[in-house]
């Protein structure tokens, strides 16, 4: 469906990446793990489809694409990159940052579920963890290092708002074509950040999720609100358990 952007800034993709190799019942934020062949398809798919949107609205793809530095962000931004390539005004870049990654968990990266409960159990200086501590927006592990999801959230918001700015400050005034940046990144993390900017409500974090590879798509307007300008969310089944 062809989608009109109402402002002078750019609209912002965020993506997320697609199935991976992912270790099970252990929080996926640094887990340095491969596409799969099925999650490298699929990102085909919606980055074609992203083309086909790009192409009705007569937008400009940014040349300078984004991702973190999770080897599943940066597959996905490669495969779009590639997918993409006759829409490109110039040859792309592609910058990885910290800052679009996922929820940390800190001195606990890539240990179980249990493990890191049992760490905490185990910890004099702790409280036990509480039930359903992996999905709750607040909670942070009391470890080195570790994030809440809504302080990752707020990382990412801050990195989009950032970037919005400073792509919409260099435009030249006779440009009409509206400028498409694309972010590659992990669910969890697009979604707080989608809260920050008041895209979504705090009921929506839980309630919604992001399908692999596909796009959903932000801007900030004039007056500085930020709203939903295409892409969908992806309904959860089960509000209390996710992965990034």
């Amino acid at each position: 469906m062809t989608t009109i952007a109402l402002s002078s800034f750019p609209v912002l993709a965020m993506i997320r990446h697609g199935a991976y190799h992912q270790r099970q019942n252990t929080p996926s934020a640094l887990q340095p793990f491969q596409l799969t062949e099925e999650g490298q398809q699929e990102v085909v798919l919606a980055a074609q489809r992203f083309a086909t949107l790009v192409k009705e609205n007569n937008w400009q793809i940014s040349p300078i694409i984004h991702s973190s530095n999770q080897l599943r962000a940066w597959q996905t931004a490669r495969i779009y990159q590639r997918e993409l390539a006759d829409l490109f005004s110039e040859t792309p870049t592609h910058i990885t940052h910290n800052d679009l990654s996922e929820r940390s968990v800190g001195c606990a990266a890539n240990l179980t579920i249990d493990e890191i409960e049992n760490i905490l159990n185990k910890d004099p200086r702790f409280d036990s963890a509480p039930k359903n501590w992996k999905s709750d927006s607040h909670y942070c592990l009391p470890l080195q290092g570790a994030e809440s999801l809504m302080i990752a959230g707020e990382r990412v918001a801050n990195y989009l708002l950032s970037q919005s700015n400073k792509l919409h400050s260099t435009q030249t005034t006779n440009n009409e074509a509206t400028e498409v940046k694309l972010f590659f990144g992990h669910g969890a993390s697009f979604r707080h950040a989608a809260f920050h900017l008041d895209v979504i409500s705090l009921c929506d974090i839980k309630r919604f999720s992001m399908h692999h590879g596909e796009a959903v798509m932000i801007q900030q307007q004039n007056d500085d609100r930020w709203i939903h300008i295409a892409g969908e969310w992806k309904i959860r089944k089960q509000a209390n358990s996710y992965n990034d």
